[in-house]
């Protein structure tokens, strides 16, 4: 089993204590276990269910398989706590992930990044995030924690961007 990302563990601790979690394009669920371990409640949603086969859903936890550029927003009357982004990139989905978030909600990305090809897949630009596009993509609806655009060479070569974002509160108005 694949251990979750380090940016997520990084910045799981800023999601709600208890919260609901959105496991966005799941893959096998890593994270999807990290965060229920955390004791967060979690939705899995993948487009093929059949890699999530070792994850067993409960009351805690909920898999759902939902071809997420193609179908439907699943979402669009649910809100989240957190919601965690790892590998994927499908830009018209964007947008709707601030408006997902509950108020207080994080959202916890990170994918590869333009100059990533160098090193294999992906490689295509369609999947390859541009200069500051995570920036440029929360910037006026999300407070951001964190961003990175980094070169890796553990555990793989690789060029990824990060960020951890916030969702302003009501509450935060008050303080």
């Amino acid at each position: 089993m694949t251990a979750p990302s380090p940016w997520v563990v990084r910045f799981a601790p800023r999601i709600r204590e208890g919260g609901l979690v959105l496991d966005l394009a799941a893959g096998s669920g890593r994270h999807a276990r990290c965060l229920r371990a955390l004791g967060h409640p979690v939705v899995a949603v993948d487009i093929d269910a059949s890699k999530m086969a070792g994850l067993h859903a409960d009351e805690h936890l909920e898999l759902m398989q939902a071809d997420l550029e193609r179908g439907q927003w699943p979402f669009n009357e649910r809100h989240f706590d957190g919601i965690v982004v790892t590998n994927y990139l499908h830009r018209p989905l964007l947008p709707r992930l601030p408006g997902t978030l509950a108020p207080g909600g994080v959202l916890i990305y990170e994918t590869f990044s333009v100059g990533h090809e160098a090193y294999g897949r992906p490689s295509n630009p369609d999947f390859l995030l541009r200069e500051r596009e995570l920036l440029d993509a929360f910037e006026g609806s999300l407070e951001v924690v964190a961003h990175e655009h980094v070169h890796e060479s553990v555990p793989a070569p690789a060029v990824r961007q990060r960020i951890c974002a916030r969702r302003p509160s009501s509450e935060d108005e008050k303080a």
